[in-house]
């Protein structure tokens, strides 16, 4: 459990560098559609690369058969898990601060419970006792934002969040229930797919025709250079680094408790996000309302890494 911690802790700090730059890119007047569908175009170029590098270009070509063998079946799970969990968080980047966005997020912790549980899951009564710690600090900072600006600012930022908090888990979830023979899923059973960088190429794969579709539905204006490479920074530091940490732990992860703790070290971004936001745009420090929230989010997180062995 510590070796699955300490992976998700990491993929939480590469995790944060989205938040930051996503706020930063909106700030700067660049549209969100870019700044989630770019990261994923230049997801699938770098995964391509490596890979093909790695593993040989044999490997890609393994990949692409895997696509097109299910291909309904990644394209739900990447549009799911990938295409409505990131537009959704680029949205609200427009509304709130990345930290305030990072401590929403930490509802995939409750979300992540929820889907467990609608896949048959089941946890000890503690597990839901340590996520409802982290939801109490969630709902402090988002109160104490909430005084701060509109009742607008905090809806078109707190909702979308929310949103993306379940499909982050559904997308994942249903990956993991497809590679281990959930008889209502299509059996996922290559070898290939075991390795996270793989798993995360066929997601991205996958959302493609949610990115197309959404650039016609929108029409946005065309990119900058700044915001391409934003995006590019993005794609490296979250999307191919933290995700794969992240899917990595999740992979290693044997029972019900573990997948939830390994979802949980994704609060560490709240912090993560905060201090770049301090840095690099200038952000005021949180008052202690919200200092206090961020102190039982980590708590709740302490709770699971103390009672490693339920």
């Amino acid at each position: 459990m510590l070796v699955l911690i300490s992976i998700g802790l990491l993929s939480g700090l590469f995790f944060s560098s989205s938040f930051i730059l996503n706020r930063m890119m909106s700030l700067e007047g660049g549209h969100w559609v870019w700044s989630a569908s770019l990261r994923y175009a230049f997801m699938i170029l770098l995964l391509a690369g490596m890979i093909s590098l790695f593993k040989g270009p044999g490997t890609i070509r393994g990949l692409i058969r895997v696509f097109f063998r299910n291909w309904k079946f990644w394209t739900l799970a990447g549009s799911i898990g990938f295409g409505g969990f990131y537009s959704l968080l680029c949205f609200a980047a427009d509304y709130s601060p990345g930290w305030v966005i990072a401590a929403t997020w930490q509802m995939t912790i409750i979300a992540t419970l929820v889907v467990l549980v609608g896949f048959g899951r089941s946890f000890p009564k503690k597990i839901w006792m340590f996520s409802f710690v982290v939801f109490t600090g969630v709902l402090m900072i988002n109160l104490n934002h909430a005084r701060m600006t509109s009742v607008k600012e905090i809806l078109m930022g707190a909702i979308p969040v929310l949103l993306a908090a379940f499909c982050y888990p559904v997308g994942n979830q249903v990956v993991w229930e497809a590679t281990r023979g959930n008889p209502s899923l299509p059996r996922i059973d290559d070898p290939l797919v075991q390795n996270p960088f793989h798993k995360v190429f066929l997601m991205s794969l996958g959302s493609v025709p949610f990115w197309l579709l959404l650039i016609v539905l929108v029409r946005p204006g065309l990119p900058s250079q700044g915001q391409m490479i934003h995006t590019f920074l993005v794609a490296v530091f979250s999307g191919v680094i933290a995700t794969s940490l992240f899917l990595a732990a999740r992979n290693k992860s044997a029972r019900p408790s573990e997948l939830a703790a390994v979802d949980a070290t994704q609060s560490s971004e709240v912090i993560f996000a905060l201090i770049g936001e301090i840095f690099i745009l200038n952000s005021p420090l949180p008052d202690g309302v919200s200092m206090a929230g961020m102190v039982l989010v980590f708590f709740g997180l302490a709770l699971f890494i103390r009672f490693q062995d339920l």
